[in-house]
């Protein structure tokens, strides 16, 4: 059996059909010796994927193998488990890999590592109770078991870095002990000590330095050292070097570090081997936004690089020319990056480019280059291009710029230029573009007043006859068509396409021809259902289907059964069943925790009639529309050797011809600096034209312009910065905060985000404050942490950076997220007068309720909250407290709905006036919306003084706050038990410090909130939901010292988020009874 499953694996491997061995390979592993064992766990790794059917077959055969005294058949079993295992079949096994930590072998302990730290990967909640031995790991008297528990932390460590801070000193200990060649000789590579260990080291150092001054110098001297010792010419140690240049950019600045990486990046660039002049560029490209001069000391090797032969060069390059971009060389930037686009032919290059070159287009000198760089954009990239650069590029149409003149001028140019295009007939644009093209001419179409709307309807009419229009594209003709017939008198061209369409065999086009009909005989209807330039108007939603209670209620009176919700109806259909239950397992409930929500509904086109132009798209140049789905094996090997095999390729049947672009003179961008008399006399013509394109790409990025995070940096004022018709008031803020920090710079230093911890009795409400004055005052209790704002980086940096920045918030990441930089003028006494401390009402004190708790303030206002839990649902009770002399105006209380809570009702409240001296308060019903172990529930409260101020806040709140018990009877739990199909499993240690089952299950009960249905002996059933009807059953009992816990409910997620709860409280109460 052995020799015919290496047959297998091979015939596996050329790409055969051979899943009728999978069942033989499961076999072999569990009745083999050790060898047939091996070649069996070696076919199942091979074969199989984490979610097969067939794996679970093999979960009773490593249980097996983990308990054996054999090391081979432990270390066999902890293999398979880190490769491939099932996430429900975790809790069977974690005992038992937490036990082979301390195993007295090393290769044990450390595949019992690896094992957990996959398991993190895939089920993080259920490995969360056991990170104090990740520690103990990190700690091992053996370099391979701490350099595997060096992957967990890492992945940790990306996730909040701010909890592992303390391990600083351990992790710069290691590093040193690694790169002064303590470790075993088995761990170098080409005479390199333990070079990915240094590597994943150095990563770590530079997410726990990063904006951190104290324990940035803690590392300091570990990393000059790795630079120093990295001097061996091997790949190896340019990798290392590498990572210690970003680690050196990336923590806080030290200027004898940046010296030696800026050095070590120019041997890189300069360097004749291909591989390490692409190290180069990316270093280059990553550190270029904290020092702009490096590009301009290899501005040459730049120019030559976007002429190399290698196309990953010039991608590179091209990459770091869009890091550098700003106002004055934005022209010339994005020639080079279409010019790229033009000749290149590999989709994913195509996906990037496109993105980055719609992302830049926001510094457009003018509105013709934006829109013919746009169309060039949806021309080349055709319909790989992310749908989120065709939704954005409308909503800037839409909703225009700060001048109004500007927004006439760009729309009647984008209706004028579409309508250039669609004269030439036999023009074959991608998808996309039309559908752009349909949308601006069917909302902008009156601006353009030496154009018939007879014509524009007469064009799009033909486009409807193409044979290559797709239904979707077809779907947004018909729109613009009528749109543009709402402000029509007659039209010939609409008559003819309604009763062409009226008899289409497209159902949609179809709909679309009778809807436009029986609009048309109606104008004044069709002329308010259809107004013009309301793309931007809110629409009012009635989220409670008020308009449906007399339906409701006539289908009542005559007769119709109310409405129940599918678990009553399904509790009720398994109560009526008989005895015997003959319908198949895996019956579950379909609620959901999410109460139910309204949606906006998409039209075809996604832009038609109401204009809901949707997408919010972060970086979009980065990102990338096909994934890679792995479903079972690969099939890379056939008869005929290698098959690359691509998937969710999108085919092109035709080849798209391009738009032309305007040309683009460099001259247009900037005079080119005058070369030194004796350097212009000896450089040749090639050499003049290089240096002229050096000056023109590199052009403002002297002493006196800055890079920001994106690259992106300009003197002057941003051309298309997009105008925000929802947040004037906040627009408000920003100009005062301008107006007072004008001295300082041109655009000013701004208050950075000040964050405050408040603990509770059930977890840290973590408040952000953000001043609008420099001269705001904090009161900070004895409870509350302040932390440090972040420092300003050191003079080194001071002549590098520019401190005129663009905005962050790029048009096509549709980012509203705002940047404050810490002010050292900005720090001010704190008031000396006493707050206001509230209370709750007598109707709320006998409920149970956390302490008050002070959330924000400022010198005027103070904010508390107090947690009130109801049988029914979760109060948060906030108290607004005017501690002035006067009275306060407009004060407005927002709380921000998240994917995780919903606020019942309105999340909005506003007080007209609050009184001096005096207190209100009001209440909000909050309800869990998506499982979660613990989440922030934002807001913010604003008031008018002098200026309107507004303060930030978030509320951390916990899966506890959200569990009440339910009450039932042993026969409703078995019932309701059968119907639930997702469960979770975990034994978990009972220390010998508590007590008996009984006591364990009033532990449980009480700091959950269970309810206890039943105990028979040493097992016992307990019942919760989630408000405000999602049920959890838990089965418990004991067996060897362990307490085995069973969950079930209809939430996939519920039950991993009681379980962790669960190994805390057990965790918590151990320690309890434990102590002297």
């Amino acid at each position: 059996m052995k020799e015919c499953m290496v047959r297998l694996i091979y015939c596996e491997m050329l790409g055969y059909e051979s899943s009728f061995g999978y069942i033989h390979a499961i076999k072999l592993a569990q009745q083999g010796n050790l060898l047939e064992k091996r070649v069996g766990y070696l076919a199942v790794s091979l074969f199989l994927h984490e979610n097969h059917e067939l794996l679970l077959l093999l979960v009773n055969t490593v249980v097996k193998d983990l308990q054996s005294t054999n090391l081979v058949e432990v270390c066999m079993a902890l293999t398979v488990v880190s490769q491939i295992f099932p996430r429900e079949m975790i809790p069977a096994v974690l005992p038992l890999i937490e036990d082979k930590l301390q195993h007295s072998k090393e290769i044990i302990r450390r595949k019992a590592v690896q094992a957990l730290y996959k398991f993190y990967l895939i089920a993080p909640n259920q490995v969360q109770h056991i990170h104090d031995k990740f520690r103990k790991a990190l700690c091992d008297r053996d370099a391979g078991v701490m350099a595997a528990s060096l992957h967990i932390y890492l992945q940790m460590i990306k996730e909040n870095s701010s909890g592992y801070k303390d391990l600083t000193g351990s992790f710069v200990t290691i590093l040193k002990q690694v790169v002064g060649g303590k470790l075993s000789a088995d761990f170098n590579y080409h005479s390199v000590p333990a070079p990915w260990l240094q590597i994943q080291l150095l990563r770590i150092l530079g997410l726990l330095g990063k904006d951190d001054p104290r324990t940035s110098e803690l590392m300091y001297d570990v990393l000059d050292e790795s630079l120093r010792r990295a001097e061996i010419n091997h790949n190896i140690t340019y990798a290392i070097l590498f990572e210690c240049v970003q680690t050196i950019y990336t923590i806080y600045p030290k200027s004898e570090l940046l010296e030696k990486a800026a050095k070590c990046i120019g041997k890189f660039v300069l360097s004749p081997k291909i591989n390490l002049k692409y190290l180069g560029l990316k270093a280059l490209t990553y550190v270029i936004q904290q020092d702009p001069s490096l590009a301009l000391q290899h501005q040459m090797t730049i120019i030559e690089c976007l002429d190399h032969p290698d196309p990953i060069i010039k991608r590179e390059t091209l990459e770091l020319l869009y890091r550098i971009t700003n106002g004055q060389n934005v022209t010339v930037i994005v020639q080079k990056m279409l010019d790229y686009l033009k000749e290149g032919q590999e989709e994913y290059a195509i996906i990037s480019l496109v993105g980055k070159i719609a992302e830049l287009a926001e510094n457009a000198p003018n509105n013709e280059w934006f829109i013919q760089t746009m169309n060039a954009v949806f021309s080349v990239g055709g319909d790989v291009v992310h749908s989120d650069i065709p939704n954005n590029f409308l909503r800037l149409l839409a909703e225009g710029f700060d001048d109004e003149k500007e927004d006439h001028q760009l729309r009647m140019y984008a209706v004028q230029s579409y309508l250039a295009l669609l004269e030439e007939e036999d023009k074959l644009y991608p998808q996309k573009f039309l559908q752009v093209m349909s949308w601006v001419l069917g909302e902008y179409f009156s601006l353009v007043t030496d154009v018939d709307p007879e014509d524009i309807l007469t064009k799009l009419h033909s486009l409807l006859k193409k044979t290559f229009v797709t239904s979707e594209t077809k779907a947004w003709i018909m729109a613009a068509v009528t749109k543009i017939a709402s402000h029509t008198s007659c039209s010939k061209t609409v008559d003819e396409l309604i009763q062409e369409l009226s008899s289409s065999l497209d159902t949609c086009l179809r709909q679309y021809a009778f809807e436009l009909k029986y609009l048309c005989e109606d104008k004044a209807l069709m002329k308010s259902l259809l107004p013009f330039d309301a793309s931007c108007s809110d629409l009012v939603v009635d989220a409670s289907l008020s308009f449906l209670d007399g339906f409701v209620a006539e289908g009542l009176g005559h007769g119709a059964a109310p409405y129940k919700p599918h678990h009553q109806r399904q509790e009720e259909k398994l109560s009526q069943q008989k005895a015997l239950n003959f319908e198949p397992y895996g019956l579950s409930f379909t609620s959901s925790v999410s109460s139910s929500g309204v949606t906006g509904r998409q039209s075809p086109t996604g832009l038609s009639f109401g204009s809901d132009i949707s997408g919010n798209s972060a970086e979009t140049g980065h990102k990338e529309t096909n994934t890679l789905k792995l479903e079972g094996v690969r099939k890379l090997w056939g008869k005929e050797g290698y098959l690359p095999k691509k998937e969710n390729k999108i085919g092109k049947e035709n080849e798209q011809e391009t738009v032309p672009c305007e040309s683009l003179l460099a001259g247009e961008v900037g005079e080119p600096p005058a070369l030194q008399p004796d350097q212009g006399a000896s450089l040749s013509e090639e050499d003049k034209e290089k240096q002229q394109l050096a000056s023109t790409l590199f052009i403002g990025l002297g002493s006196s312009a800055g890079v920001s995070l994106m690259g992106k940096a300009d003197t002057a004022t941003q051309k298309f910065k997009r105008k925000s018709k929802i947040n004037e008031a906040q627009q408000l803020n920003e100009e005062a905060l301008d107006f007072q920090n004008s001295a300082a710079s041109d655009f000013g230093p701004l208050l950075d985000t000040v964050p405050i911890n408040v603990e509770d009795s059930e977890g840290s409400m973590h408040t952000r404050l953000r001043k609008a004055s420099p001269c705001s005052s904090d009161i900070v209790e004895d409870n509350l942490a302040f932390e440090t704002p972040q420092s300003v980086r050191k003079s080194v940096l001071d002549h590098r950076i520019s401190a005129n920045r663009l905005s962050q918030s790029s048009l096509f990441a549709d980012s509203n997220i705002e940047i404050f930089q810490p002010s050292s003028s900005a720090q001010c006494e704190s008031a000396s007068e006493a707050p206001l401390v509230p209370s709750l009402p007598e109707e709320l004190e006998e409920l149970p309720h956390s302490e008050v708790v002070r959330l924000c303030q400022s010198d005027a206002l103070a904010l508390h909250l107090c947690k009130v839990w109801t049988d029914d649902s979760l109060l948060l009770i906030v108290f607004v407290s005017n501690e002035t002399t006067s009275a306060l105006h407009a004060v407005n209380l927002v709380f921000e709905e998240t994917e995780h809570f919903q606020i019942l009702e309105s999340a909005t409240l506003q007080f007209p006036v609050i009184e001096a001296q005096s207190v209100e308060h009001c209440q909000k019903c909050v309800r869990m919306n998506k499982v979660c172990t613990k989440a922030i529930l934002p807001g913010s409260v604003s008031y008018q003084s002098e200026m309107e101020i507004r303060l930030e806040f978030s509320v951390t709140l916990s899966l506890m706050d959200f569990i009440r018990p339910m009450e039932m009877t042993t026969e409703d739990f078995g019932k309701l038990w059968l119907s639930l199909s997702n469960d979770v499993k975990q034994n978990i240690k009972m220390s010998s410090c508590q007590d008996s089952f009984p006591a364990a299950l009033d532990t449980l009960q009480q700091k959950l909130k269970l309810h206890r249905v039943d105990v028979i002996g040493n097992e016992g059933i307990l019942a919760c939901q989630l408000l405000p009807s999602v049920p959890c059953l838990l089965h418990c009992r004991t067996h060897s010292g362990m307490l085995a816990l069973w969950f079930r409910s209809p939430s996939a997620a519920l039950p991993d988020g009681l379980l962790y709860q669960c190994q805390k409280v057990m965790e918590e109460s151990s320690e309890q009874q434990c102590l002297p």
